[in-house]
């Protein structure tokens, strides 16, 4: 039976204060709702992007103490930071996971900077520190620079691609878009979806049926659970996508069964 990872990113890109005890408890209930991994950026109190480790390493470890999810953390986002910070968490022991941005995109009315020196930077870190990449792909050039850098570095296998789709100025949340992208990853690769700016389920049910090993969902994308209600929390709806995904006859990854399918550690 396949498996699907379901991955909450559960902090909202404009949130304003981060407690690490409440965020711990939100990212525990997702686990039991049925995530395997945690996709989180690192935040200072105030929720600004930092390099600073200090409230990320304290909400791992509140984690960790009483749960095995799979730590993902991002080294992307819109910020000021120079790649060397966003890099930051790549040194961190319990990190097991990392989001690897490959190109440049329009986000909204903001530049997504990611010019080849610093995407090179960020793949020796991650090799350097036997990280696992969970590569975003926002556009489908950034499929390309991939297969480039593999034949380079020679990423871990099995390369792992997030199709991220619903951002203004990046691949729309259309099922053409997802078709165009899923049919340039390479065989042998895994891939799954995030929507963002999502208000309903089409997208995530079609990136399922096509074959996707992993969905991304959480308030950092969107928090509607129907098209017409929205979420209190993020375990609402990581259950949705659970029963989702176990409506279509296929079985929630655990995560040990994750640490397997991406041959972490």
């Amino acid at each position: 039976m396949r498996k699907v990872i379901i991955s909450v990113a559960p902090t909202p890109a404009g949130v304003t204060a981060i407690d690490p005890a409440e965020l711990a408890r939100e990212v525990l209930a997702a686990r039991r709702a049925g995530a395997a991994m945690v996709h989180m950026h690192v935040r200072d109190s105030k929720g600004q992007l930092t390099a600073d480790m200090g409230l990320y390493q304290e909400t791992v470890e509140r984690i960790t103490r009483e749960s095995d999810i799979v730590i993902q953390a991002s080294t992307g986002g819109l910020s000021e930071l120079t790649i060397e910070q966003r890099c930051a968490p790549v040194t961190y022991a319990k990190v097991e996971t990392v989001s690897l941005n490959v190109g440049s995109v329009n986000l909204g009315g903001a530049i997504y900077r990611n010019p080849l020196g610093e995407v090179r930077y960020c793949v020796e870190q991650i090799l350097a520190h036997g990280k696992i990449p969970e590569i975003e792909i926002f556009e489908l050039g950034m499929i390309q620079t991939v297969l480039e850098l593999d034949k380079e570095y020679h990423l871990p296998k099995p390369l792992l691609f997030d199709l991220v789709l619903g951002h203004q100025g990046g691949a729309p949340a259309t099922v053409e878009a997802l078709i165009a992208l899923r049919s340039c990853v390479p065989p042998g690769a895994l891939w799954g979806i995030t929507h963002a700016r999502r208000s309903d389920y089409t997208i995530i049910a079609a990136a399922v049926a096509m074959g996707a090993s992993l969905v991304r969902i959480g308030f950092e994308d969107s928090d509607y659970l129907t098209a017409h209600t929205r979420a209190s929390s993020n375990d609402q709806l990581v259950a949705k996508i659970a029963g989702l995904i176990e409506a279509m006859e296929l079985k929630v990854a655990s995560p040990d069964e994750v640490r397997e399918m991406l041959h972490i550690g």
